[in-house]
């Protein structure tokens, strides 16, 4: 089994900043494995044609028992607090260097296990991602409350082995925006310029939509950034698709995930794999899952987003899509009165599957009466007619996916798991 290397970016070779540099964190063995879409011989560092490659199905992945999610008629007491999607315990998800221990492991119901699918590498030629050097940190959206929480994301990240540099008005207010948007444009613009080749937002929040006719899109894409964010960040990457039919990403952010007070290890390890290229497959599991075997564009991401841009020109004409989606502080009947509207736009029904991810921090009161996000998965299935997968290990939660927003990627079921084909190889 091949160990994982760190590339040299050329772009950030001479670049020096305030962090060392430390390597990259990653699981010393990979394994030789068969997953969903990945045929055995697969070899690393080459793209797949879209027309040749092979249906997600057929998955070769170690045989695991369900674990038991949390039941749907478990409907909580009046203003309680739901987070049911979000995993108990970091230690009861699975880990690409723990992918072969069994997962009868896992101790209590509702925990989400993630199995990351590697293929080998041969390391005698250059790899198709070259292992990113550093990350440019920028605030397009809502202000920084916590500088302290910056600087110990620039910590961590400098301990997964990236270098970062902070735009010069990353910790700028006004009103509830970080600067004002002439503020916050020019640092869009400052980040197409600098050397990094990765751009991170800090948090999100609010206040890119304001700014979506006023971004250069093609410079952003010329310019051959990685950006990634997530939450209000779903504008960015969706107008990005839409304007120009660039890729971007739906993962981490700088405050949330690697200034927490605790950082989860394994969100660290999927974006240090994903930004590397070496993520192929995410298998996660899912106890409601429709039976589905298809391949589309991946897209999505926070729910309000995506209902916003509809009608607009920043909202990306996606048919056969693999659509995912995940919200904070909605309540079920806000989500579902959402869902309504991407079905009335027509935009649910052109697509091949809806992935959910995580539905977090809402509260339910006597007025619902059993009514939950089962009623709406239940409603969604009974109008929508596309097979619907939850468990997505993505949202507002401390576990979350890296997720490549615009590309082809390939989705297929089996009782209890879904997998993921994020990199295809041949």
């Amino acid at each position: 089994m091949a160990k994982a290397r760190t590339h040299a970016h050329p772009d950030t070779a001479n670049d020096v900043v305030e962090n060392q540099e430390h390597s990259a964190g990653k699981p010393a063995k990979r394994a030789k494995r068969t997953a969903a879409g990945v045929k055995k011989g697969v070899k690393a560092g080459q793209a797949h044609d879209a027309d040749q490659s092979p249906s997600p199905s057929q998955s070769q992945s170690e045989a695991k028992s369900k674990s038991q999610g949390e039941s749907k008629g478990q409907a909580k007491s009046t203003s309680q607090t739901k987070n049911k999607t979000e995993p108990k315990s970091k230690n009861q998800v699975k880990s690409a260097s723990q992918q072969t221990k069994s997962k009868s492991q896992a101790k209590s119901a509702g925990e989400a296990i993630i199995h990351a699918h590697y293929g080998e590498h041969d390391h005698d030629h250059a790899h198709s991602h070259p292992a990113p050097g550093g990350i440019y940190l920028f605030s397009p959206s809502g202000a920084v409350t916590d500088a302290a929480a910056l600087e110990k994301a620039r910590t961590r990240l400098s301990s997964l082995g990236f270098r970062t540099a902070v735009d010069r008005t990353a910790l700028a207010v006004h009103e509830r925006f970080a600067g004002t948007d002439k503020q916050r444009l020019a640092a869009i613009t400052r980040s197409l310029k600098q050397k990094h080749p990765v751009v991170m937002a800090t948090r999100g929040g609010y206040g890119l939509s304001r700014l979506l006719p006023f971004i250069d899109w093609q410079a952003v894409a010329d310019s051959g950034k990685t950006f990634i964010g997530q939450s209000d960040f779903t504008a960015f990457n969706l107008a990005l698709l839409a304007k120009t039919g660039a890729c971007s990403y739906a993962g981490p952010t700088a405050i949330y995930d690697f200034g927490a007070p605790r950082m989860d290890d394994l969100t660290a390890a999927l974006f240090v794999e994903a930004m590397h290229g070496e993520l192929e497959v995410l298998g996660f599991e899912t106890e409601d899952a429709d039976p589905v075997d298809a391949r589309g564009v991946l897209w999505g991401g926070n729910l309000a987003m995506v209902a916003s841009l509809v009608g607009t020109p920043y909202m990306p004409k996606i048919r056969g899509g693999i659509l995912f989606l995940e919200d904070i502080s909605e309540h079920p009947f806000r989500v579902e009165r959402m869902l309504t509207q991407l079905w009335h736009a027509g935009i649910l029904g052109q697509q091949k599957a809806i992935l959910l991810g995580r539905f977090t921090e809402y509260r339910l009161g006597a007025i619902d009466n059993g009514y939950d996000l089962p009623a709406v998965v239940a409603w969604l299935r009974e109008h929508v007619k596309v097979p619907v997968i939850t468990g997505l290990p993505y949202g507002h939660a401390k576990v979350k996916a890296t997720l490549p927003i615009g590309r082809k990627v390939g989705i297929a079921t089996e009782p209890g798991l879904a997998h993921l084909v994020l990199e295809e190889r041949h």
